[in-house]
Parts: structure tokens; C-alpha cells; sequence
């Protein structure tokens, strides 16, 4: 079923009054391929399985559904008991999980439902509180969602709807275990919504574990790569990446560029190499805290920040509007993981950059990310300029800013070698003679102990005097 969405409206969808009025403030009017497909077959209770392009308004395809199946169930009670968990939804990382909260609170901002995000890496004592007052949404990351089940911090016995969010990533990183357990946990009748950007043998099991005769819904070719995204190529030596990431940082004057490494160390090591640039960047990885990389993402996000540099923990749920360009540093082993990298750009329809900068050792890689996106991305060659120009320059704007590039350390040096070498004479002559000692060492004074065995004391110090 294809659905058009130049005829077809928000308002047309069968939605509420209250989510509509969210959704016009929100600036929109048409739903993207994805919602206009979604919505209506969710509101009818059918389990789905959707595939669609990262950055095509998945979140909205799942959240409205969900509000408005729960607004029957909706009070305005202040008691917990009114307010169970009745839809879950699970997301791969930290990040998705506080974005998708974030779409539905503003979605739900005219009704009475209640939403929460629990994820790892902060103190759970601090999101216990929360889920004592009672909500109807939850939003969790499967292992901090364990963590409140064993803890019984709250009940999943009311769950109505599932949602396993970016389900592909979460298999990428482990979660098959947990989202068992996590599905034991849950009642048999449920609706079932499940959503990914790529369709492995992987995920067609696991909606054959937990999906009840699903809908097939996908609106871009299964591991596709957005159209309006110019995907590059510059085959370069690993030794001069560093060098020609810089140049293309300064070349392109982008104010918003994420790249991405395969390591954390990587991107821990580009970021402060980019600084030393003169180029504001940051690193957001797992090894980094919550706090950290929530602190980071903001600044990323105000324009504090130029280059976001990321592992590929962030390569899912970061919502960028119009980010303009993607740096591939290191291309992934895992061609599944290029596709949602450059998915950061070119969302909603905006168009954008992919660049990869690929070495010789990285080529295998290339050939099998073309095969899973089914075309040829052009290899091309740039000159890496070797910028001594830039250089100096960068030396002197550090050493205005007082951290002396090394550049001006050692032409320092050289000029101060002549200083210390060609010392002032002093004042007085006399002090300038090397040592001679005045008096023979037989004619000195010899001092005895006292009668009272006490160690001669110099007289300098009030002790004998020679006679």
C-alpha cells in the first residue's frame, strides 16, 4: 500500500484534537512516508514491522499511535495507581532514548499522560522517585530497565504496547539476552511495533520471536542510503587523515560536522588534536559520562561546538536538525553501521555530505558497503597540503592564547641559547675570579674539644674564639 503524503494531512490520520493541536505547533502539516503509512495501521492494534531511513520521523509514526490509544486510559489523578505503565519502549542507547521522551512529552503536552526515561550510567536512586508518582510511557534502554526490575521499582504488568526502537543496533550491541528477559516479563496480549533502519536474517528471527502476524511496512529499499546525501570518497593514507580532516574542516567552514571513529581512544585523541587546531570539538563516546556526553551533545547542538567527534554509540538517535555534513574518519567494519552514520544528514528531506576518508587497509570495508547499498560511491584523490602557512599561523594565535604550539617553543629556544651564553659581567670584578684560597690550610686555626667533651662550635655561631 503506497500512501501518498502530498494528499494526504495530519488532520486526516484519525488522530485527537489534543495531539493534532501538538502537532500543528510543532510547524507541522504533511506526515513524512513513514507516519502516513504507520499511524493509521497502529491505531488499528496490527503488530508492525517498519523499515525506514533514519531521520524520516519514525518516533512520531510510533508516539502518536501510543497517545492516542492511551487517552481513553488518561487522568488527571495525582495518584500512582492511575498512572501504570501501559506502553514500553525500547532504544539501543542513552541518547535515542532521551530524544524519543523528549518528541513524546511534546506530543503529549495537551493530555494528562505521563512519560519517563530511564537509562545507565547515572545514579538509579534518581529516577526511582519518578516512577513512584506513576506514568503511562516509559522510554528505557534494556539493561537500566532490568536494573528497576530487580530493584521492583515498577510493575510491567499492564504493558499494552511494545516498541523495540532502531531493533538492528540493539542486536549490534548485545541486547538479544536482555530483551528476553524483558519480554518474559510482559503480558502475552500486546501490541507489538518494532522498527528498524536495516533488515537483517537477524531481526526477521526476532520478529518471528515476538511479533504476531506483522505488517510489512518499509518505505525506502531495506538498507537503503538517502538520495539527497552526496556521498565522497578521498582514498588517503592513514598517516595523513589528521592533516587532511583539518583541511576539510577549514576548506568546507561548516559550523556543524560529526565525525566518526571506530575507537574510543580515537575520538578521544582527534578531538584534542582538532582543539590544538584551533577548531572547537568535543569526543562523545561510551567511556565518557552521561552527564559528559549529554553536556557535550547540547553544546554540539548550539553551535558551541564545530566537530563532534563520536564513536558509533552516537551513530544512532542523535537528531541534529540540518546538520550539514558527515566525516567518516574511520569507515566501520560493520556495513550496516555506514548506513546509520550517514543518516545523521539529510534528514527530512535537507540535503547533505558524507564524506569518507578510506586507506588502503580499509578498502575490503568500502567494497562491502557498497555491496549492502547497492551502488558505487566515485574514489577521489585531494592534494594534502602540507600548510606551514597554517601552521605558523595556528603557532601564533596559540601563543596569543597562552598555549605555545611547539613550533614557537623551539624557535624560543634557539634565541635563548646566545642569552645565556654571553652572561653580564658583574658590577665588582673580584666576584668574577674563580676561587683561590687566601691562607695555607697549615696555618689555619685547630680547634680541641672542651673539657667538657662538647664539638667545637664555629665562632661565627658564638662558639671558641682561637687565642
Amino acid at each position: 500500500m503506497d500512501t501518498s503524503t502530498d494528499t494526504v494531512l495530519f488532520d486526516a490520520l484519525g488522530l485527537a484534537a489534543p495531539l493534532l493541536k501538538a502537532v500543528q505547533e510543532t510547524g507541522y502539516t504533511t506526515p513524512t512516508p513513514i507516519q502516513a503509512k504507520a499511524i493509521p495501521l497502529a491505531l488499528q492494534g496490527l503488530d508492525l514491522m517498519a523499515g525506514a531511513q533514519t531521520g524520516t520521523g519514525k518516533t512520531a509514526a510510533f508516539a502518536l499511535p501510543i497517545l492516542q490509544k492511551l487517552l481513553p486510559f488518561a487522568s488527571s489523578s495525582t495518584s500512582p495507581a492511575k498512572h501504570p505503565i501501559r506502553a514500553l519502549v525500547l532504544t539501543p542507547t542513552r541518547e535515542l532514548a532521551i530524544q524519543v521522551e523528549e518528541s513524546i512529552k511534546v506530543y503529549a503536552k495537551h493530555t494528562p499522560l505521563k512519560s519517563l526515561v530511564v537509562f545507565g550510567g547515572v545514579d538509579i536512586k534518581t529516577q526511582t522517585p519518578h516512577l513512584k508518582t506513576g506514568i503511562e510511557i516509559l522510554v528505557a534502554t534494556p539493561g537500566r530497565l532490568l536494573d528497576h526490575v530487580e530493584q521492583k521499582t515498577l510493575n510491567l504488568s499492564q504493558v499494552q504496547i511494545l516498541v523495540l526502537d532502531e531493533a538492528d543496533r540493539m542486536l549490534d550491541m548485545g541486547f538479544m539476552p536482555d530483551l528476553k528477559r524483558i519480554l518474559a516479563l510482559l503480558p502475552k496480549q500486546r501490541q507489538n511495533l518494532m522498527f528498524s533502519a536495516t533488515f537483517s536474517n537477524e531481526i526477521k528471527k526476532l520478529a518471528d520471536d515476538f511479533l504476531t502476524n506483522p505488517t510489512l511496512i518499509e518505505v525506502a529499499r531495506s538498507n537503503a542510503t538517502n538520495d539527497n546525501v552526496t556521498q565522497k570518497v578521498y582514498m588517503v593514507a592513514q598517516s595523513s587523515k589528521q592533516a587532511l580532516l583539518t583541511q576539510l574542516l577549514v576548506e568546507s567552514n561548516s559550523q556543524q560536522v560529526i565525525i566518526f571513529t571506530k575507537t574510543k581512544i580515537t575520538a578521544s585523541k582527534l578531538s584534542r588534536a582538532l582543539q590544538k587546531e584551533g577548531i572547537s570539538a568535543d569526543a562523545i563516546h561510551g567511556d565518557k559520562s552521561q552527564k559528559e556526553r549529554i553536556e557535550a551533545l547540547d553544546a554540539f547542538k548550539a553551535g558551541k561546538i564545530t566537530a563532534l567527534v563520536a564513536t558509533d554509540v552516537a551513530a544512532r538517535g542523535l537528531d541534529i536538525s540540518d546538520l550539514p555534513m558527515v566525516i567518516n574518519y574511520e569507515i566501520p567494519s560493520a556495513p550496516e553501521d555506514y548506513v546509520h552514520r550517514i543518516g545523521r544528514t539529510g534528514r527530512a528531506g535537507a540535503s547533505g555530505i558524507a564524506i569518507s576518508l578510506v586507506c588502503e587497509e580499509e578498502e575490503k570495508y568500502l567494497e562491502e558497503i557498497e555491496k549492502l547499498i547497492k551502488r558505487s560511491i566515485n574514489r577521489e584523490t585531494v592534494e594534502v597540503k602540507l600548510n606551514t602557512k597554517n601552521t605558523a599561523k595556528s603557532s601564533h594565535t596559540q601563543t596569543s592564547n597562552g598555549q605555545t604550539a611547539n613550533a614557537s617553543l623551539n624557535s624560543n629556544r634557539h634565541v635563548a641559547k646566545p642569552r645565556q651564553q654571553s652572561r653580564k659581567p658583574s658590577r665588582d670584578p673580584w666576584f668574577d675570579k674563580p676561587y683561590e684560597p687566601s691562607v695555607s690550610t697549615a696555618h689555619q686555626p685547630h680547634f680541641t674539644a672542651s673539657a667538657s667533651n662538647k664539638a667545637p662550635v664555629a665562632a661565627l655561631l658564638g662558639g671558641l674564639r682561637s687565642k
